[in-house]
């Protein structure tokens, strides 16, 4: 008989069944899926502010007088051109061209580099790393040591501000900065993934419970929300970002996800020489965004047809809170995957009509 694994907690996991939140299994992590509901933390989020656990997150420390060679050569991006306090998005790729995981790049100074990954990926991308680290440098798989909470919104600013003496507003987004939350050392930095303002907070474990509660206290004025992963997803898929193992993986591109924006041919990279074949070649297929015209929803994995015919995938697909419409993101076919074109998602073996649309769905106001 198989044994299954225990499932891993966040140090805030008993904060969460105390509350009464939602509970699932998140790639081997007990996390919460929603607390007061999925519509009213989204809502929360799109018009005040919410918080979210998202100690899952797997952090990745390089350091040392190569970290940067280190850096350059397992990135997409180019780490070369961050000043110290800068973020970057960029991608871990197999030689192949394909996704090892999508990754934020800190640089803290020249010789010390802080990378924030995706909670499944992150054993698989220390080896990755590692096994590449032909530098002097030193790669430390230091997630244990990291509680992150994501306080999002366009009232996170206002919120947070009253816990720490740091100026937010002199962050710019994609920058952070290492100061004091609630006397606690910690590094904030101005990033999400939910497409508002707001900031993610690393710290010390021992800390998270009660800057937590500090937070939802700070907030409740401006009706704060706990949230959970359910809204997050909803979030992140009106913004267009990209979710590992749905929009990206070991099979596809930066160039086909649309993310060739974080690809500098420029520079040697793990996976360089795959993608120039690539794109040379010519896109197979794009990531394409589309909203339901007929009655129904679009689930991922279901199918897309063009013309009555097979054409591709809905590789995330759901109702959109803020637009109160049914969307979805879906690989075609490159010649396909733009604007307006007429498809259909096979919802339950009833082809349902759709449209292709440009992305993001959604926008903030700036």
């Amino acid at each position: 008989m198989v044994m299954s694994s225990p499932l891993k907690a966040t140090p805030l996991n008993a904060i969460h069944r105390s509350h009464g939140a939602r509970m699932v299994d998140f790639g081997g992590w007990d996390m919460p899926v929603q607390y007061s509901g999925i519509l009213e933390e989204h809502k929360a989020v799109r018009t005040s502010v919410g918080l979210f656990d998202v100690s899952h997150m797997g952090e990745i420390e390089i350091r040392g007088s190569e970290a940067l060679a280190l850096v350059e050569l397992v990135s997409t991006n180019t780490a070369a051109k961050l000043a110290d306090g800068q973020i970057q998005y960029a991608g871990l790729l197999y030689e192949h061209g394909g996704f090892v995981d999508d990754i934020l790049v800190h640089r803290v100074s020249s010789t010390h580099f802080f990378l924030c990954v995706n909670a499944s990926n992150q054993e698989k991308d220390f080896e990755h790393i590692r096994a590449q680290n032909h530098f002097r440098a030193d790669v430390d798989f230091a997630g244990e040591r990291y509680a992150q909470l994501a306080i999002q919104g366009p009232r996170a600013l206002e919120v947070l501000q009253k816990l720490t003496p740091v100026d937010l507003a002199a962050i710019r987004y994609y920058h952070f900065r290492d100061g004091e939350v609630s006397s606690a050392p910690a590094r904030i930095a101005r990033t999400g993934y939910t497409g508002e303002d707001g900031f993610e907070i690393y710290l010390a474990p021992a800390e998270s419970v009660r800057l937590w509660k500090e937070i939802l206290a700070a907030g409740e004025e401006c009706g704060i929300r706990p949230c959970g992963l359910g809204a997050r997803n909803t979030l992140r898929l009106e913004s267009a970002m990209a979710l590992y193992g749905h929009e990206i993986d070991a099979s596809t591109t930066p160039y086909e996800a649309g993310l060739g924006w974080i690809v500098k041919l420029d520079k040697s990279f793990t996976g360089r020489d795959a993608l120039l074949r690539r794109k040379q070649a010519g896109m197979r297929r794009r990531l394409a965004g589309f909203e339901m015209r007929g009655r129904g929803i679009a689930r991922d994995g279901y199918e897309i047809l063009v013309d009555g015919r097979p054409a591709g995938w809905v590789t995330s697909g759901g109702p959109s809170p803020a637009l109160n419409r049914n969307i979805g993101l879906c690989y075609l076919p490159a010649d396909l995957a733009t604007p307006g074109r007429k498809i259909e998602v096979l919802v339950r073996d009833r082809p349902v009509e759709a449209e292709t649309v440009p992305t993001p769905f959604y926008k903030r106001a700036k």
